[in-house]
């Protein structure tokens, strides 16, 4: 009770504990803590629990005329249950609910749970054992934020044979896989030309590895099938065993026994690591129905992390493309499908309408008016954000229905599947039962897409596939095993008159031939810098369309550090305009696949562009109407200034930049200006321009030198370097993560370096360096002779595609190079040396070199430590 009290007078005034000290007209913030209370009206003073602002927040909105805004105050929200926005979540009549960040706080919605208590393990003193809660399971683990690898070995394709029940085993080394515990926790992995696919097993018996149905069934009919990929030798892995845990970082969780194993590397003890154990398979779920769509929600300044997809574990990934897989028993399968249809068959075409969809950790569908600005979507294990897939990929169980969507400003890294995925890919996503269910408008601006695709390859960075209206523009896709932007879906075999090859194949006598168009239209993909795309799977194209896709523009990207097909207009392609793109790399820069005539891949433009290597396949080009027009061969990198001006406006917006962004400091030819601090000093390569930045803890290099090597008479050693002074002595690191290596040349480096002078190229002894190399793996060099010059050289053959911290150890006399994916768990490569002539005091920094000095990037720096 309060009271009040005036001259004359006692006024006394009853206010219920929690009132609302506002009018209902104004608009409302309430406020949550990781520790809130489960009761209150989430006062700042005393905020709410997640659950309970919820609660508040709808009783508000029913009554409320302004916007509602719930602010959460920084920590991590450990979530035991999915969280799910239904239509009493959102805004009503134009009206905004806005779940955002504090002001300067960093709070993280998360799935996952601590887990300490590590302990040797009796399994091997470097292997380390944590109680977990019992009947949790498992497909990832995350430490300090970063994906581990689950235990895993590979078998060679000449150690097994494939057969229609499993696994024959031909090496007799591998017999010992008979007597393992716990058989049916193991799959088998196989990594195809465009299908990345997992089957579990089901118990191994003398030389044969019985495997799990249906899912072995399902992987083995199609197109680049486990017997039949289109690759000659596919990769096939065995993973997920206790006795496949032999290298650092690796992992595997025993549910039933609640423990968890963990091999450190030496002299790391896992108590001081963020180990994280995902409990939920979908964090968000933003889903209402079509009568009564969520409108008007907003998340702002979140971190969205610590799921995991358990569906590959009980009906296996048997991955048709781009997330799509086949799952449960198909009656009508031959029963010589293993066989007979291993690429390709009339059965299999009649199961198209029944494919699934990869489910993401957030999810929206039957929505409108619902935004995501300056999220973080990081340790995810599977898609990060999926918007109007189908039902079944769906939480709520209402798939489509997305319209008005914006996705904007967001970071996703750290991601098992797709970074984004718009739209599905079954009947109702492209003839909608109810036009509600159309998806359209959609817009994914300034976003981050770095490194995703991470458990699931065959997964491409941003897909889109029916939707009308998507705007994919001004963002960053790099470090992909697939494709950078797939738009469309379907092969053209939906589209207005059916495709000719698909009768062929016998699909309509089990689907329609439908006479009108599909929802797939009037799409804009503009501005995105796409780089560092087909890490492991040769199919596909850095930028890719499917089907008719009538006034879709794509203009003005630039793409460049590409393997494969640039421009690939796959089957059913139509209508569509390619114009002023960039393309650096890539062979050929465009691809139309309409070798048969019997596909309607066609009436299609591309004029304009810009390329630099690889040529035009454009089979049947004047048949089909695909026209090619003013495109423009460059040599080298001698782009024109309409070219530069494309590459310097490609990406997300300065405003939105972060250390993943290959342009946080632009590109060569059009730096940001950002001094290095007086701290360090810089050392430009000689005789070649050398661009130097920093903001913050962030560097950026640029240097189009030659090499640095000197053995065979090279004598190269031409580098930009950020440099400590005299920093290293007889017990030093040298240690920096290189974020984004963006030079083009197989044997660019960048990475750190000591040196008695490392001003002085070609003359200053005491020279080591640990890099980074586009396509050649990380390698530790150093001058074995003291002449100045590398001449040696250990290298670890791991992947690039990802931002790898690189350090030199000195010790005495003797030098050492490591690398680490999570910046603790550092692998040595090959052994300590001695350098000669190295002083007692030495520089230490880092450097890039672009191996060419016709052409070189900005190349990203952080965590840079000399000490």
């Amino acid at each position: 009770m309060l009271a009040a009290a005036s001259i004359g007078a006692l006024v006394v005034s009853l206010v219920p504990i929690g009132a609302h000290a506002a009018p209902p007209d104004k608009d409302r913030t309430f406020h949550a803590s990781p520790d809130g209370r489960d009761i209150g009206q989430c006062q700042e003073q005393h905020p709410c629990s997640l659950d309970r602002v919820q609660q508040v927040v709808r009783d508000e909105v029913r009554k409320a005329k302004g916007d509602v805004t719930v602010e959460l105050a920084d920590g991590t929200y450990r979530i035991a249950e999915p969280l799910e926005f239904g239509a009493e979540d959102g805004g009503r009549e134009g009206r905004t609910v806005t779940w955002a960040a504090a002001p300067g706080a960093h709070p993280e919605l998360t799935g996952a749970t601590a887990v300490t208590g590590w302990r040797p393990s009796e399994v091997d003193p470097a292997v380390y054992v944590a109680d977990v809660p019992v009947g949790v399971d498992s497909r990832q683990l995350y430490v300090n934020g970063i994906i581990a690898p689950r235990a895993s070995m590979r078998l060679q394709n000449s150690a097994v044979s494939i057969t229609a029940a499993g696994i024959v085993i031909v090496d007799p080394a591998l017999r010992y896989l008979a007597d393992l515990p716990d058989q049916d926790r193991i799959e088998f992995q196989s990594l195809g030309d465009f299908t990345n696919r997992y089957s579990p097993v089901d118990h191994i018996s003398g030389d044969l590895i019985t495997m799990a149905q249906p899912a072995w069934n399902n992987n083995t009919w199609g197109w680049d099938t486990v017997q039949n990929s289109f690759l000659a030798g596919p990769t096939w892995y065995l993973e997920n065993s206790l006795e496949f845990v032999d290298e650092v970082g690796e992992w595997y969780l025993a549910p039933d026994a609640g423990s968890l194993y963990y091999q450190a590397a030496e002299g790391v003890d896992p108590n001081d690591l963020d180990i994280e154990l995902p409990r939920l398979d979908v964090l968000v779920s933003i889903g209402g129905t079509y009568d009564e769509p969520v409108t008007g929600l907003a998340f702002e300044g979140l971190r969205f992390s610590g799921t995991s997809w358990l569906g590959p574990s009980v009906d296996g990934y048997a991955n048709q493309q781009n997330g799509a897989y086949l799952k449960g028993v198909f009656e009508y399968r031959p029963d010589d499908a293993f066989t007979s249809c291993s690429r390709g068959c009339e059965m299999f075409e009649r199961a198209r309408n029944d494919w699934y969809q990869e489910p993401a950790a957030v999810q929206v569908s039957a929505a409108s008016d619902v935004s995501f600005t300056r999220n973080t979507f990081t340790a995810l294990g599977q898609s990060a954000l999926g918007i109007g897939n189908d039902a079944n990929a769906t939480r709520s169980g209402v798939g489509l229905g997305a319209s008005d969507i914006a996705v904007v400003g967001n970071a996703f890294n750290e991601v098992g599947g797709h970074g984004i995925v718009v739209g599905g890919v079954r009947p109702d996503a492209h003839h909608p039962s109810d036009e509600r269910m159309t998806n359209r408008d959609i817009r994914l601006e300034h976003n981050t897409v770095n490194r995703v695709a991470v458990d699931y390859k065959d997964n491409s960075g941003i897909l889109s596939t029916y939707v009308t209206g998507a705007r994919i523009v001004h963002n960053e896709v790099a470090n992909v095993s697939y494709d950078g932007i797939d738009t469309g879906y379907g092969w053209g075999a939906n589209d207005a008159g059916g495709s000719d090859d698909y009768a062929d194949r016998g699909y309509y006598n089990w689907s329609p031939r439908y006479d009108t168009p599909t929802t797939l239209k009037d799409n804009y993909v503009a501005g995105n810098l796409v780089h560092d795309t087909k890490a492991r799977f040769a199919d596909g194209g850095t930028l890719y369309n499917l089907s008719a896709s009538p006034g879709t523009i794509v203009e003005r990207n630039y793409l460049y550090n590409i393997s494969g097909v640039a421009l690939y207009l796959d089957e059913g392609t139509r209508y569509t305009t390619y114009r002023h793109n960039v393309l650096q790399g890539g062979n050929p820069w465009v691809f139309t696949n309409a070798y048969s005539m019997r596909n309607h891949t066609n009436d299609n433009l591309l004029e304009e562009n810009w390329y630099n290597s690889g040529g035009a396949q454009i089979p049947n080009a004047a048949a089909k109407n695909n026209q090619l027009i003013g495109n423009v061969l460059v040599t080298g990198d001698e782009w024109p200034t309409a070219a530069r001006e494309v590459m310097c406006d490609a990406g997300v917006g300065i405003e939105y930049r972060t250390a993943l962004n290959a342009n946080l400091f632009g590109l060569a030819d059009c730096p940001i200006e950002s001094p290095v601090g007086a701290e360090h000093r810089t050392a430009g390569t000689p005789g070649v321009g050398t661009v130097f930045a920093q903001t913050g803890s962030d560097f950026g290099i640029a240097a189009a030198g030659s090499d640095i090597w000197g053995a065979g008479g090279q004598r190269d050693d031409e580098f930009g370097a950020i440099v400590r002074a005299g920093a290293v002595d007889s017990e030093s690191t040298v240690v920096a993560r290189v974020n984004s290596l963006n030079d083009v040349n197989a044997w660019a480096k960048s990475g750190v370096m000591l040196r008695n002078d490392i001003t002085e190229s070609g003359s200053s002894a005491g020279y080591a360096v640990t890099a980074v190399t586009r396509r050649n793996g990380v390698v530790f060099a150093w001058d074995s002779n003291g002449d100045g010059y590398i001449d040696t050289d250990a290298r670890a053959n791991v992947n690039t595609f990802r931002p790898i911290w690189v350090k030199l150890t000195r010790s005495e006399s003797e030098v050492s190079g490591s690398y680490s994916f999570d910046g603790v768990n550092y692998v040595r490569i090959g052994s300590a040396v001695t350098l000669p002539g190295a002083a007692d005091e030495q520089d230490g920094g880092i450097f890039s070199t672009s191996h060419d000095r016709s052409q070189w990037a900005i190349n990203v720096f952080s965590d840079l430590a000399v000490e």
